[in-house]
């Protein structure tokens, strides 16, 4: 029989006599939505446990860990965001930025989601310092050029330029040790490894060596401290969408980005110009018959010629048992970069909009490509446009200005207001982490850390930490992380949420079908039926 993650963490007596009592289904390959899962993942059919109402609240809120970060509560300009994988055993490779950057007294909010791929090294590294980068290249920007910081263009020079320097950094830093790509004929294999494998003088070589190992995907919005612009750069495959009202309770869903991956004709034939003779540079719409997203940051081996791989990753410790894989695609490596780090930027003008289509808010959406392969069977646009029908159609009566979304939707109270206690972390590994507001110029950000080591006040992760300010006040949507209670599951509320990227989620799990939205969270599987999901939902 199967039962819930929360179920599972709570392993004794009384709560296994409850799960006795549960009602039980029938899933089928076809019931479960996007692409992870197929007919080959039998035997079918498989049980899941159907869910009541409030269980269903619960169980979203203990995978996701759901926060909210208000930055203007007046305006209602905040973000909800959350991280989800619903598999007991799987380790989600997504994360999710939130934050301030502080730019010459100035508050401009920055999001972004990240999809990692081989591991979680870089994604980790990435989510947390590129913002602080691209503060510090907004700040120089401002010091050496401030009367350039209204023109849209020049931020988006810059907003590109932060993050194509970030990913030079990651193989910069290493080849550094050895006086550049050239200067590694200098050394033997054991005076690398002595090099980089440095654990007993604190191990700093050794980690930006590894970081070099793994990729991600990028997707970082910038909006500016008047909300006038919003500029969204991107690299890889997930995807930007704004909402805004028409009038007459209409919407329009607008996609921002395009997927830099084997899907994108555009991509396959930029990378193909560029490698002219190179019939291998994309195999069965891979990068070099190996990499999906075709820009990306990280993946060095596809950037660096084939011996930064041969000389320093394969010297790096514990080293590789097989490395047939890893040959098969540097044998096609001829003339590199194949990866490209320049992001695609957007940029949208918020300032032309019409008092009459004011009556509600404005919404960007980041999602990971989780989200996308959700929404699949029943279309984005179609998901989204309910999703947003469905939360101004909660609004009260409403005493304040129709475009804010405190109005429509307050923020959930903190964790003291609530009366909840701390559950037990998940282990499906930590979800994200929500910076804001810190200065990444003044002084170390305030919460940062992917960790359950790190002091946290999210909802039920140790993975999470969180801040306030006067400016700005960040909340989760259930509880908090790292005692050991006996039942994670009584201490999380059922009602439903006021977190904006939670309840779009469970629009792309079934909506108010109980039985679909049930299958998506506690299908009988022992692998990942469902992809890695960060969801970001910003106001504006």
């Amino acid at each position: 029989m199967t039962t819930t993650v929360i179920q599972r963490v709570a392993n004794n007596s009384k709560q296994q006599a409850e799960d006795e009592s549960k009602a039980t289904g029938w899933a089928y390959a076809e019931d479960i939505p996007g692409t992870r899962c197929g007919p080959d993942d039998g035997p079918w059919p498989r049980t899941y446990e159907l869910l009541q109402e409030e269980d269903i609240w619960r169980e979203l809120r203990y995978l996701a860990k759901p926060q909210s970060v208000q930055f203007d509560e007046a305006h209602g300009w905040r973000a909800d965001s959350l991280n989800f994988q619903p598999s007991p055993t799987t380790r989600t490779q997504d994360r999710y930025v939130v934050k301030q950057l502080k730019i010459n007294g100035r508050l401009w909010s920055l999001t972004g989601v990240f999809d990692g791929h081989l591991g979680d090294v870089t994604v980790e590294h990435v989510s947390y310092h590129l913002p602080i980068i691209i503060g510090e290249f907004l700040q120089k920007a401002f010091e050496n050029e401030s009367s350039r910081l209204s023109d849209p263009s020049f931020i988006s020079e810059c907003f590109s330029s932060s993050i194509v320097a970030f990913d030079d950094a990651i193989a910069g830093d290493v080849l550094d040790l050895f006086g550049g790509i050239d200067g590694l004929a200098n050394y033997s294999d054991e005076q690398i490894r002595h090099v980089i494998n440095d654990h007993h003088r604190g191990g700093e070589n050794w980690r930006k060596a590894r970081l070099n190992m793994y990729g991600t995907t990028a997707l970082v919005a910038l909006v500016d401290p008047d909300h006038e612009n919003l500029w969204v750069a991107n690299l890889g495959d997930c995807q930007a969408v704004l909402v805004s009202p028409k009038g007459a309770g209409e919407w329009d869903v607008e996609l921002l980005t395009t997927d830099h991956n084997g899907n994108n004709d555009a991509e396959i034939e930029r990378v193909r110009r560029q490698h002219p003779n190179e019939p291998e540079c994309v195999i069965d719409r891979r990068v070099l018959g190996a990499l999906a997203p075709f820009r990306c940051l990280g993946d060095t081996p596809f950037k660096q010629p084939p011996v930064f791989t041969r000389r320093i990753l394969y010297n790096l410790l514990p080293g590789f048992q097989d490395k047939s894989p890893w040959e098969e695609f540097l044998a096609r490596n001829h003339t590199p970069p194949y990866i490209s780090t320049k992001p695609e930027i957007t940029h949208v003008s918020l300032r032309h909009v019409s008092p009459n289509l004011r009556s509600a808010p404005r919404f960007l959406i980041l999602s990971s490509d989780g989200f996308s392969d959700l929404c699949v069977d029943e279309g984005r646009d179609k998901i989204i446009t309910d999703w947003v029908h469905d939360l101004v159609g909660t609004a009260p009566t409403m005493s304040r200005e129709k475009s804010n979304i405190n109005s429509i939707l307050p923020m959930s109270p903190t964790n003291s207001q609530m009366g909840f206690y701390p559950s037990r972390p998940s282990i499906s590994g930590p979800p994200a982490f929500v910076l804001s507001p810190a200065s990444p110029l003044a002084s170390p950000p305030i919460a940062a850390s992917n960790s359950a080591s790190t002091t946290t006040s999210s909802d039920s992760s140790a993975s999470t930490a969180v801040s306030t300010s006067a400016n700005s006040t960040t909340t989760p949507d259930s509880t908090s992380s790292t005692s050991s209670l006996p039942d994670p599951a009584s201490k999380l509320p059922g009602h439903p949420s006021h977190n904006m990227a939670l309840r779009l989620l469970r629009r792309a799990l079934g909506g108010r079908d109980r039985a679909s939205v049930s299958k998506c969270l506690t299908l009988d599987m022992d692998v990942a039926w469902l992809d890695d999901t960060a969801i970001v939902v910003q106001t504006l």
